[in-house]
């Protein structure tokens, strides 16, 4: 049989033909495809557009089901969201207007006022006048500064890329001082206290008690407190025996519980840090519940500070398990990825200073102590020890190649309650370090990097000017076209630095444009959680623990890991137990029955909502100039304003 022939054989004879073709190269079969080809390719393209038509009106019913069912967010009653609502209003009735005039062509510019006849006609000309000479001008300066500022923090991320780069070129890493045969043969083996603080987490707490009891440290040289903050008396119970069952393999571990909650995470350490035995203790290792450290974690960290007295602090990277989930944990990891792989090592490395990320770090606990210990004022409390341990002179050690595995919130509600914290904490921080600041004894370079940099430039400049800019200013340019925003702002740049964020997690670059856009929708979010911190409003004394789902790092086997471990905490409690015991147990389980589980369902989201519906307006008013590039940004931006609004990103609860 030639080489290029195809048989094909049927088993069921009847009325069918065996072909064979010898030669697939011959004209007959070539000019057989080519007239079949276009027909196949129409078919395909007119069947997905089909499909595509048949989408919308499921879109549609699918908004209009998440808007009957969804909850309303209850704190957007504030001030931000009366003026989004208000500016909208105005936008509407111009846009009405400018679509008036267009259609009738008015070019009242070249038009002598004297000539004007209609009352309207006039009247939209003292308009045109009236936002010329005194509102163009205005904006104009307005979008001049904010400009300025989008270029400054542009240079300083694109120097944070060029410090990265260099430390990549020249293979800079942090260094340890001794011989690792040091730790192998047992001679540099500190004392090190492990601390995991939780709170109403039992999707995770077994899997974080578990990896930290699993660190390769001696076991007379390590001590695990599992810091439990819950008010669920069952949950309590679950968390107890997990520490009990890791105390008969020989683990030293303590469980603490505190009866009052005060000081969230930053109360539940320092009570923590007045046990008497702490002093034993030269390290302190942090770990939050959704953490879990791989079993070489101390021998990686710990010897950094061998032979450097000064060195406070040793940091490691988070790293997730479901950093594939769904769209926004994917947009998180861009973010995330850049500030371990970028800012954190380039000021590690340059500047021996950074902020505590708050978990996956090994503090010397004499740093903790001179610093003043851990403080209640701020909900930034990770932060809040960084920056008086800087002023007092400590060096911090950033370590990219040792990770911890954590997770990332998926749905928008957690990661929006999250970066609402993140942001609002360092504005609080910043009023109460400015005097302290400005009287220690630490150079006048690392005083202007502390104030200008870390505090002003990277967490009050960006938001301000990313809300301010991208949400405010150009859809006013639209009705206002006397103050122009130029397209290299909009486009340009912003894409260039986009591209520089994407670069320390290469496999994303698809999500370049849906990362683009969603950064500047978060812009609302974190603008408002800066003006609420910068001025002590009431939303800046939030505390809400960030949801866990309980992923592992190994998922096809979470379903039945945590079925196994329901059993045999169900087993635990009932062989160790004393019959009052149990009778409690059974109580307990009877009382947690009785308590009706809260419907879950995704919220609106208004002040997302109400912008989307400015920048659509926005987009439509500059479809009537003709401006490509506007039109395009803001006919985007809003519908991904929209989508958010709408929670359609993240975890959806169907």
């Amino acid at each position: 049989m030639a080489p290029s022939s195809v048989v094909v054989t049927m088993e069921n004879t009847k009325n069918i033909s065996l072909v064979e073709v010898n030669d697939l190269d011959s004209p007959a079969f070539r000019d057989k495809n080519k007239a079949a080809n276009p027909k196949r390719f129409t078919k395909v393209l007119l069947l997905k557009a089909q499909r595509t038509l048949g989408c919308i009106p499921k879109t549609f019913a699918s908004v209009k089901k998440r808007i009957a069912l969804s909850d309303e967010e209850p704190k957007y009653r504030g001030k931000l969201y009366r003026f989004i609502r208000a500016f909208l209003a105005i936008s509407v009735v111009a846009l009405c207007i400018e679509i008036f005039a267009y259609f009738n062509k008015w070019e009242l510019n070249l038009v002598n006022p004297w000539e004007v006849q209609s009352i309207l006609q006039w009247t939209y000309m003292a308009w045109i006048s009236f936002r010329a000479d005194y509102i163009a001008p205005s904006l104009s300066k307005l979008t001049t500064f904010c400009i300025v500022l989008f270029l400054i923090q542009s240079i300083d991320r694109l120097v944070l890329c060029l410090g990265c780069f260099w430390m990549k070129f020249r293979k800079i890493k942090p260094i340890i001082n001794e011989d690792a045969s040091d730790l192998e043969d047992g001679s540099y083996c500190p004392m090190v206290l492990v601390q995991i603080p939780m709170c109403n987490e039992k999707e995770v707490f077994a899997q974080s008690i578990g990896a930290v009891c699993q660190l390769d440290w001696p076991k007379d040289r390590f001590l695990v407190q599992v810091l439990d903050d819950s008010d669920d008396e069952v949950l309590q119970q679950m968390i107890k025996n997990e520490c009990l069952s890791w105390k008969e393999k020989g683990v030293n571990i303590i469980y603490r519980h505190r009866f009052i909650r005060t000081g969230y995470k930053a109360g539940n350490l320092k009570s923590a840090m007045t046990c008497d035995y702490v002093q034993d203790y030269e390290f302190v290792a942090i770990f939050d519940a959704d953490f879990q450290p791989n079993p070489d974690f101390l021998k990686l960290t710990v010897p950094h500070f061998k032979g450097k007295p000064d060195v406070g602090l040793v940091q490691a990277r988070w790293t997730f398990v479901n950093q594939d989930e769904n769209l926004l944990t994917k947009l998180q990891n861009i973010n995330l990825c850049f500030h371990f792989e970028v800012e954190q090592q380039v000021n590690g490395h340059y500047l021996n200073f950074f902020g505590f990320n708050g978990t996956a770090g090994v503090w010397r606990i004499k740093a903790l102590e001179e610093s003043g210990g851990w403080l209640e004022r701020t909900t930034v409390e990770d932060m809040d020890i960084a920056v008086r341990a800087h002023l007092y002179g400590w060096k911090f050690i950033y370590v990219n190649d040792v990770r911890a595995l954590c997770e990332l919130p998926e749905s928008y509600e957690a990661y929006k309650k999250q970066q609402h914290r993140w942001h609002s904490g360092p504005m609080q921080l910043f009023r109460l370090c400015l005097p302290t600041i400005l009287t220690s004894k630490i150079s006048v370079w690392k005083k202007a990097n502390m104030i200008f940099l870390f505090f002003l430039l990277r967490k009050l400049v960006l938001p301000f000017y990313s809300f301010t800019l991208f949400c405010i200013i150009l859809p006013l340019t639209m009705f206002i076209p006397e103050a122009q925003l130029p397209a290299w702002v909009i486009c340009y740049v912003p894409i260039v630095m986009s591209i520089l964020n994407i670069l320390p997690a290469p496999k994303s670059f698809p999500f370049l444009m849906p990362y683009l856009l969603f950064e500047n929708t978060m812009s609302v979010t974190k603008f408002n959680a800066m003006v609420s911190g910068l001025f002590q409003l009431g939303s800046a004394y939030e505390w809400v623990v960030t949801k866990k789902t309980g992923r592992s790092s190994e998922s096809d086997l979470l379903a039945f890991a945590e079925e196994e471990s329901k059993k045999m905490n169900e087993e635990k409690i009932s062989r160790r137990l004393s019959e009052s015991g149990l009778e409690l147990y059974g109580k307990l389980k009877e009382h947690e029955q009785e308590i009706p589980k809260k419907k879950k369902a995704n919220k609106i989201y208004r002040k997302e909502l109400a912008l989307a519906f400015l920048l659509l307006t926005a987009a439509a008013r500059s479809l009537l100039s003709a401006q490509g590039i506007h039109f395009y940004y803001l006919l985007f931006q809003g519908l991904t304003f929209l989508i958010v609004g709408l929670d359609l990103i993240g975890e959806q609860v169907s």
